[in-house]
């Protein structure tokens, strides 16, 4: 095995000398996490109805700035209400990137949608501006109701950027274009609450954006997503239906549509509400480990994957990109047998089985992440 592996490993465990294994990225209970929970059970409100739902919302609304914020049951449902409440309907086409974490894809059909697939970037490794113009150029027609892909024949109703590990996309162009077309963006943030471009908050760019609060996300709830929008009947039409759209009333049980259960419990909120109180730190810690990776990898041949240019990324997720997929393979085999844990990045959403019918572009720059990078462990360091 290359000696370079070796190094590589090693400096990992200095990183993180109390743990073994080392996590890809492990949850940190430092607050009030263990007070809040207790209050919450001492007051017997556990589900959704509860005073914790509502701090930890007006948290999120006051951290990234969004004037709404609907706290759901994971990043999925979140996704998955926003683009019904975006107005999306059965059959329509929604416009996401071949390189991402299977929910998002999955939201998009459980959504009613179907997942067209476009390529990413090389700088930001999210969704490309430049290809997306293209395919929308080549293969869509602009009619008074909206944009239809003339080889399918069905509306692009939606566009779903994702900001992978934390970088933040160029979602100022990807609006644009989306705008000239009249399609929606809805922003796939789940994995970048903390994380900016041009000084704003991602997830506040589009019609709404997500964000998730799984046990490996920065601050987590254990399970737990949120809705955030500027728009107030995208923010009403949310919390309606993702409460079994159910009528506000002391005693009635009257619902008007067909509705979700997907609202967060109150014992999930109270975790989050204690992150949230240290989210500075957590946001510090992160930043100064990818400081730390970026001098160790300066030197190497390979290459650390760093925030691109006017944005400020929460490191979600560090990434480092080898010469080639056998490079890869035999980095991901040695860190792991030597007990710390790395990850390659997904397998392309098109390569899927439920997926592989789906409409897509030019997947080249996909392709050619998906041979090369690998996630290291990125938990917060105390």
């Amino acid at each position: 095995m290359s000696n370079r592996f070796k190094i590589v490993v090693d400096y990992i465990k200095t990183l993180y000398p109390n743990e073994n294994p080392v996590p890809l990225h492990a949850p940190r209970f430092f607050g009030n996490e263990k007070k809040y929970l207790n209050e919450c059970i001492d007051s017997s409100y556990v589900s959704y109805v509860g005073q914790y739902v509502t701090k930890f919302e007006e948290q999120i609304k006051e951290f990234t700035g969004a004037k709404y914020a609907i706290a759901m049951v994971n990043g999925t449902a979140s996704l998955q209400i926003a683009l019904i409440t975006a107005g999306l309907k059965e059959g329509e086409e929604v416009i996401t990137q071949a390189l991402t974490f299977v929910a998002t894809a999955n939201a998009i059909v459980q959504a009613g949608g179907d997942p067209v697939f476009i390529d990413v970037e090389k700088k930001t490794m999210g969704m490309c501006p430049e290809k997306l113009e293209h395919f929308l150029k080549t293969n869509t027609q602009l009619n008074s109701d909206g944009c239809y892909n003339k080889k399918t024949g069905k509306k692009i109703k939606i566009c779903v950027p994702m900001h992978t590990f934390g970088h933040p996309v160029s979602i100022k162009e990807i609006i644009d274009i989306c705008n000239k077309y009249k399609i929606t963006v809805i922003e796939d943030s789940a994995e970048s609450l903390g994380s900016y471009y041009k000084n704003k908050h991602t997830g506040t760019f589009g019609k709404s954006g997500i964000l998730s609060f799984n046990g490996n996300k920065p601050v987590t709830t254990g399970g737990g997503g949120m809705i955030i929008t500027d728009d107030t009947e995208i923010a009403e039409k949310s919390r309606h239906l993702s409460t079994t759209a159910k009528i506000k009333h002391p005693w009635n049980f009257y619902h008007d549509q067909i509705g979700y259960n997907l609202r967060m419990p109150n014992i999930n909120a109270a975790v989050g509400s204690a992150q949230m109180e240290k989210i500075d730190i957590i946001l510090s810690s992160k930043r100064e480990l990818s400081e730390l990776y970026k001098y160790f990898f300066k030197n190497t041949d390979i290459t650390f994957f760093t925030e691109p240019e006017e944005s400020m990324s929460n490191y979600w997720l560090n990434a480092i990109i080898l010469k080639n997929k056998k490079d890869r393979d035999d980095f991901l085999k040695y860190s792991n047998d030597c007990l710390v844990q790395v990850r390659p990045i997904w397998i392309l959403m098109n390569k899927l089985p439920m997926f592989s019918k789906c409409f897509h572009g030019n997947l080249d720059n996909s392709a050619w992440f998906e041979d090369r990078v690998v996630n290291l462990p990125s938990s917060v360091r105390l």
